[in-house]
């Protein structure tokens, strides 16, 4: 199993303040997570002044105004926070990563020579995104959140169109609800994503909690997206549904652990830390009587007893009628040798 690629989705929980982002790049780095990943838009470019919060969005962020615009005014990264930014990940040595939500960004973040396009569940259905995406021609990360299997075929169809290689493109099982119930995952729908169109498979996760970033892992998820904050009581509409400090460096410590245990060559056979334990577990044939010199062995006289470092009690019918050639004592470990 190759190395999970692990996002750390800072997003918008900087609040608008650099030096939140730069502590949540450090919670990055002490977590272990692979890149750290913000957000790059401006409001004007993203949402008219009547566009209305999302339900989770009025609930995490209640400012009594029932309006995106101004919640994302006050988010936004300027071009100076971004290079600042990337000088502190190459600081503390942690991959800077950014999602655009609009062809500028897209061109802005191509510049800075990333890894990575990333495109939002959001931008799944627009077109002259998506065509930017392609041409930039970089590996692309594509989140599925709120789309059907027709709307991810038409979107990938237009990357492949425009340049890309579907060995390049990797797509995200998603739900867009913060945080999303656990009824709603529908984490096979991931697999039924990788045998419909043969690409690279993760997933980005907005449930409460670890399991099912590391489930997903399991499954044969390559990258894994999860948002993360200092504090989940901080006012901001993502807040509410990401790990705290402590859990995302859990989840990749969990995450790390199953990419060990799915390593095998799935032959079953003892491993190598395990054979040692053999004798010790397993029994071997014992008598259940003291016997004499020219006894018959017979059914009622032998015991299955560790240590399993003597004969196989899986060959017990073979050692019936057998007679010893020597006095044995209760509970002796019978060998070949006793035999005539």
């Amino acid at each position: 199993m190759e190395k999970v690629i692990i996002i750390g989705e800072a997003g918008v929980n900087h609040n608008g303040d650099i030096n939140i982002a730069k502590k949540l790049i450090d919670v990055a780095v002490s977590a272990g997570v692979d890149y750290v990943k913000f957000q790059t838009f401006k409001a004007d470019r993203l949402v008219t002044k009547t566009a209305k919060k999302a339900d989770y969005q009025n609930t995490n962020f209640n400012d009594g105004n029932e309006y995106q615009y101004q919640m994302l005014k006050n988010l936004e990264l300027s071009n100076d926070d971004h290079l600042e930014l990337m000088d502190y990940c190459k600081i503390r040595n942690i991959k800077f990563f950014s999602t655009a939500f609009d062809v500028e960004g897209i061109i802005y973040l191509e510049k800075l020579g990333l890894d990575y396009t990333k495109i939002p569940s959001g931008e799944i259905t627009n077109f002259p995104y998506l065509k930017a995406v392609a041409l930039c021609g970089k590996p692309v990360i594509l989140s599925t959140g709120m789309s059907t299997q027709e709307e991810i075929n038409d979107a990938l169809q237009v990357l492949l169109r425009f340049g890309l290689n579907k060995k390049d493109i990797t797509i995200l099982h998603c739900n867009t609800e913060y945080p999303t119930p656990m009824k709603d995952v529908n984490l096979k729908a991931m697999l039924a994503i990788r045998d419909h169109f043969g690409v690279n498979i993760g997933y980005s996760d907005h449930t409460l909690g670890i399991e099912v970033p590391v489930a997903a892992v399991a499954l044969g998820a390559t990258i894994i997206e999860k948002h993360f904050t200092l504090d989940r009581k901080l006012k901001g509409p993502d807040h509410a549904a990401s790990l705290e400090p402590s859990e995302l460096k859990n989840m990749v410590t969990a995450i790390r652990n199953i990419e060990l245990a799915m390593r095998g060559n799935g032959t079953k056979k003892p491993s190598e830390s395990e054979i040692k334990n053999i004798s010790i577990a397993r029994k071997s044939l014992h008598l259940n009587k003291n016997m004499l010199k020219g006894d018959l062995i017979m059914q009622n006289d032998l015991v299955a007893l560790r240590p399993g470092d003597g004969i196989s009690p899986m060959l017990w019918e073979d050692i019936i009628g057998k007679v010893l050639n020597k006095d044995k004592n209760e509970f002796d470990k019978l060998s070949y040798s006793d035999f005539l």
